[in-house]
């Protein structure tokens, strides 16, 4: 469920709330406000039935006061530069909480994954990173994966990187193959940092993870390790969804079965051993953690009251929107922030 909202426009309302409680110095929060750099390009791309197709890419660099921007690239279809203004900008935050040496930035490209072949991927990266060249380099600006992007996407921007400075470079880019380099563990870093930040809230609260009923929308790099992850872990996941629908078990799910049934269609509904939901009526479920980490503006002020779950602990990148945080607070129920929650991917 979603309303109609500006994503940067949460971004700098969220800052604005903080600047005020920390009496921030008004010319360096007008600062802090803005992004310091923006670019928009347009990527040709040569389709496999010989067609030639333009899509539109844009990066944004929020800050490098830490060190060099840092951040993801996503594909999708509903990439807006507001969207992306405001991921680079939570990107700053959240380097700057990990204590690591980067600021933020971000990156996306207005395409549909799911109707390119690898092909057609391949080249728009490709090219994609011959217009970047000018801002990304390891001590300028470090892409990373994000939707729809992986360790092969970065891959290729490495190669095409390498290839136009004559050398290789493999500190362009992180979340690359450990065999060109990668961090092991990246993978399901994301994943794991959220189920590590539910575990130390848990402790907090006097809590152990044995028998917590987990729902998890969403089962890409987040979501999904995050519900295998939190499982082994001794939870109860209850439910899990990706953009087809969800699957919900009272007495919990088999994540073996469900990762093996997923691997093998695509999709989670249908398994055997389980309801199908919608994802709509997955964040509304009686349960004591929900992971949100599909898309942004997932919990708004049209579903904020029937929140059921104790803790949300945000593996997305803005799930909830500023009304729907305002309904938890007068609820009284805890949310771990995106910027702390899904912090793992950054770290590792």
């Amino acid at each position: 469920m979603t309303e109609n909202v500006n994503a940067f426009e949460i971004a700098q309302r969220q800052f604005d709330g903080v600047a005020s409680q920390l009496n921030l110095d008004p010319y360096v929060a007008e600062v802090l406000r803005w992004p310091m750099r923006e670019f928009k390009f347009q990527i040709p791309v040569r389709m496999d039935d010989g067609s030639m197709q333009v899509f539109t890419g844009y990066r944004v660099q929020h800050n490098d006061a830490r060190g060099p921007s840092k951040g993801g690239i996503r594909f999708h279809p509903s990439e807006t530069l507001d969207t992306v203004r405001a991921l680079a900008m939570w990107m700053t935050w959240k380097c700057a909480l990990m204590d690591i040496p980067f600021g933020g930035a971000k990156g996306g490209v207005i395409c549909n994954p799911r109707d390119m072949s690898m092909g057609e991927l391949e080249r728009m990266t490709r090219r994609l990173t011959s217009e970047w060249m000018i801002i990304i380099g390891p001590n300028e600006d470090i892409p990373a994966p994000d939707v729809n992007t992986n360790a092969q996407t970065m891959a290729w921007i490495m190669d095409t990187y390498s290839m136009s400075v004559g050398h290789s470079v493999p500190s362009v880019v992180t979340g690359k193959p450990i065999a060109l380099g990668g961090s092991k563990g990246r993978e399901d870093a994301t994943g794991q940092g959220c189920v590590c930040a539910i575990l130390e809230l848990l402790k907090h609260q006097g809590k152990k993870m044995d028998g917590v009923r987990v729902a998890v929308q969403g089962f890409g790099n987040v979501g999904g390790a995050a519900a295998r992850l939190i499982a082994q872990a001794g939870a109860n996941v209850v439910a899990v969804s990706d953009m087809y629908g969800g699957i919900y078990c009272a007495t919990g799910l088999d994540m073996a079965g469900v990762v093996s049934h997923h691997r093998k269609t695509g999709r989670l509904s249908g398994f055997a051993e389980a309801d199908d939901i919608s994802n709509a009526e997955l964040l509304e479920l009686d349960c004591d953690v929900l992971i949100p980490a599909a898309l942004g503006n997932q919990i708004t002020s049209q579903n904020a009251s029937r929140i059921r779950a104790k803790i949300v602990a945000e593996g997305a990148n803005g799930p909830t929107s500023r009304e729907a945080d305002e309904v938890f607070k007068q609820r009284n129920l805890f949310v771990i922030p995106d910027f702390l929650c899904n912090a793992g991917g950054v770290t590792v």
